[in-house]
């Protein structure tokens, strides 16, 4: 029992709980709301129920995978920052913790493939196996280094709405189709907001973990520009991200959805300024793991936003 508790924690269960959540609203509230027309039917969306299925199956073990692979190069930076979260080596030992990440990596791409065979669409395949290496080469080198580690866990984290747009693809598709020009307008808007609010949580994080980067040598944006000038960088994406929020509810007040626009000022765009003061007020460790578990709020109220199509 001890052991699947560790296991749980390892494949960090909650967050594969919100990918699972994040790809369960878009498939049942945006899909559906980008396809409507007088006759709309289910039978309208490409990806039936059991390969939608299949496909968040397999981006959760993929990046069950993924974590498993960066906590194993992590070992000695967490031992810094937070020994006592700390599994591998401990719990759970090397040897194993590889093994669990191949397992599960193979099996999310075994469920891809057979979602991109039934599709007729490779890319779902090409895409995933990209992101199972991407994950790989962040864990080995890019986490430590200056902002290209930032923008690839971001990409990777849009990617979980992005993979069910690739999903709904023909290449019988005009750009003249109004379903698909709808679906890939709120695919771009919830991806985007998926992207920026990682990209500042990114940030966010390697000044959490700075003592641990800064003791093995890893070129974090708080190690080589400093903390000042790390916090000036998540307050100009947190400027744009809501203003791009605001903005988003100027349109919607337009089709007569106040209650969705109340919700999002509310529960989005006030935690968001608060945010941005906490920022310049924060110096601790502590501080920023507030602000961490802010970010991480903002993006789960984000999603939820979905289910008001």
């Amino acid at each position: 029992m001890k052991n699947l508790f560790n296991f749980i924690k390892l494949i960090r269960f909650p967050n594969l709980i919100f990918i699972f959540l994040t790809q369960v609203l878009f498939r049942y509230c945006i899909i559906p709301f980008a396809y409507r027309q007088p006759n709309f039917e289910q039978g309208d969306i490409r990806i039936s129920t059991l390969l939608f299925f299949m496909l968040t199956a397999a981006s959760m073990f993929i990046a069950a995978g993924g974590y498993i692979i960066n906590d194993y190069f992590d070992v000695n930076i967490d031992m810094v920052n937070k020994s006592s979260k700390v599994i591998i080596g401990k719990s759970i030992n090397r040897r194993k913790a590889i093994m669990l990440h191949a397992m599960l990596s193979i099996i999310g791409l075994i469920l891809t493939g057979y979602v991109s065979f039934e599709l007729k669409n490779y890319y779902l395949l090409f895409f995933n196996f990209l992101a199972v290496i991407l994950l790989i080469a962040y864990s080995t080198t890019f986490k430590k280094k200056l902002l290209i580690g930032n923008i690839l866990i971001a990409a990777l984290t849009a990617w979980v709405i992005l993979v069910l747009t690739l999903a709904e693809f023909q290449f019988s598709i005009t750009t003249h189709d109004v379903k698909w020009q709808r679906l890939l307008k709120l695919s771009f808007i919830y991806g985007a907001f998926a992207f920026i609010s990682t990209l500042i949580r990114e940030a966010i994080k390697d000044m959490e973990d700075l003592p641990g980067d800064r003791k093995y040598e890893c070129t974090t944006m708080p190690i080589v520009w400093g903390v000042p000038v790390t916090k000036v960088y998540c307050a100009v994406w947190l400027v744009v991200l809501t203003g791009m929020v605001l903005l988003i509810q100027i349109y919607v007040l337009q089709m007569g959805w106040w209650i969705s626009a109340l919700y999002s000022v509310i529960l989005i765009v006030v935690p968001l300024v608060w945010t941005i003061r906490k920022l310049y007020q924060s110096n601790l460790t502590a501080d920023f793991h507030t602000l961490s578990t802010a970010m991480k709020y903002i993006m789960l109220i984000g999603i939820l936003s979905m289910i008001f199509f």
